[in-house]
């Protein structure tokens, strides 16, 4: 009854949030408990228990009674979300009283499952090294910053990986015309495909920004909207596609309703669309309020496609700009949550798109980046090895 209803994992199919997913997840944590404490008796224990998010947050804590527990560790992949409800319901769901306590899993007179993961973890970690010293901040911190601060010697940031199988333009089944970074000349035919598509002048020259995004406040969109009525008065194109508050979903519509020729907005998720936007694209924008690690920009810098994004998170991490120095260079990043610092990144790409050695520099750096789980997975290893040793 807890779990095989119409819908997804956290929300209903009208992306509500499942009213009961405490009692949801608690169960969820007390059979990830007991198969790690060993009492389903299915003979295989554990060397390391790995939880993910405040939806397993509850495990690390119930494990704490077990006469036997394995190493645990805990990763945060976006600290806005944090599995906070009232605090009777430790009562409600029949937890042991003394996790009610400011010591344990209360926060701010609620109860917050994240709190116990990051508590009862021997080591916690976030999705990219950048992300894991910001959280330690009031500003990123989500009111969380002086507990991980605290617990900071057990903290570490590992990058998440891509499936380069999946993301490669050298077989992206959902494009134009497949290239690679020796055949960079193709990619402009997936270019004038999409402007077809979408109704767009067709010209190859015309530069194309490109986002593909959940359309929220913390991704930046508004900055991007605020921007529209500079950019709109510049020979350039601009495409986005996702879905998200319904506010920044109007006023992305009404720009491109006025502006046909130069923008155009897809609202939703259309899988063979973003690959084709990713590999058309010569620019991806994103300006990320907080991003604990971000794909995109990985994806497009596979497919030669520059990234131009905020130094945050696993932006900061993944993208190389070493301003006045383009030889290793593979996108734009700038600094303050502003659209005048937006504005001035998007003219840097411009400029740079007129100088065709260097954009092809920057294209082929982009392109020899390594972005797999390989990396990742060995990273997570070392982590196992080094301080998780039984």
């Amino acid at each position: 009854p807890l779990f095989d209803r119409e819908g997804g994992p956290y929300q209903d199919k009208n992306d509500k949030i499942w009213e009961d997913n405490a009692q949801r997840f608690a169960l969820f944590s007390r059979v990830i408990t007991a198969i790690a404490a060993n009492n389903m008796q299915l003979g295989w224990y554990p060397d390391i228990l790995h939880c993910n998010d405040w939806q397993t947050g509850l495990a690390p804590a119930l494990l704490q009674y077990e006469q036997t527990r394995p190493k645990i560790v805990f990763t945060i992949h976006n600290l806005a979300y944090q599995g906070v409800f009232p605090l009777s319901i430790c009562s409600e769901l029949q937890l042991p009283s003394e996790l009610a306590a400011i010591e344990s899993m209360e926060f701010c007179n609620q109860f917050s499952f994240i709190k116990g993961g990051i508590l009862y973890a021997d080591q916690v970690t976030t999705v990219s090294p950048t992300y894991a010293k910001e959280i330690q901040t009031e500003v990123y911190g989500a009111g969380l910053n002086a507990l991980l601060k605290l617990h900071s010697t057990k903290l570490s940031g590992i990058i998440n990986g891509i499936n380069e199988d999946e993301w490669n333009p050298e077989t992206d089944k959902f494009i134009n015309t497949v290239y690679s970074s020796k055949t960079l000349e193709l990619k402009t035919e997936n270019k004038t495909a999409l402007q077809k598509e979408l109704n767009l002048v067709c010209d190859e020259y015309i530069p194309l920004f490109a986002t593909v995004s959940r359309l929220v406040s913390q991704k930046g969109i508004d900055l991007i909207i605020e921007a529209l009525p500079q950019l709109a008065k510049l020979n350039l194109q601009v495409v986005i596609l996702g879905k998200g508050d319904e506010q920044l979903e109007a006023a992305l519509l009404k720009a491109a309703n006025n502006n046909p020729d130069k923008f155009n907005v897809k609202i939703g998720y259309d899988e063979a669309l973003a690959h084709k936007i990713t590999a058309s694209a010569d620019f991806f924008v994103m300006p990320s309020r907080f991003e604990p690690c971000g794909l995109n920009q990985m994806y497009s810098q596979h497919y030669g496609t520059i990234p131009i994004v905020r130094k945050t998170g696993g932006l900061a991490d993944t993208v190389v700009d070493n301003y006045g120095s383009e030889v290793d260079n593979t996108g734009i990043i700038f600094e303050h949550d502003n659209v005048e610092d937006l504005l001035q990144a998007m003219l840097r790409g411009l400029d740079l798109y007129k100088n065709k050695q260097v954009w092809k520099q920057y294209q082929e750096n982009a392109m020899a980046q390594n972005f797999s789980w390989k990396n990742s997975a060995e990273q997570y290893l070392c982590l196992y090895r080094n301080n998780l040793t039984v």
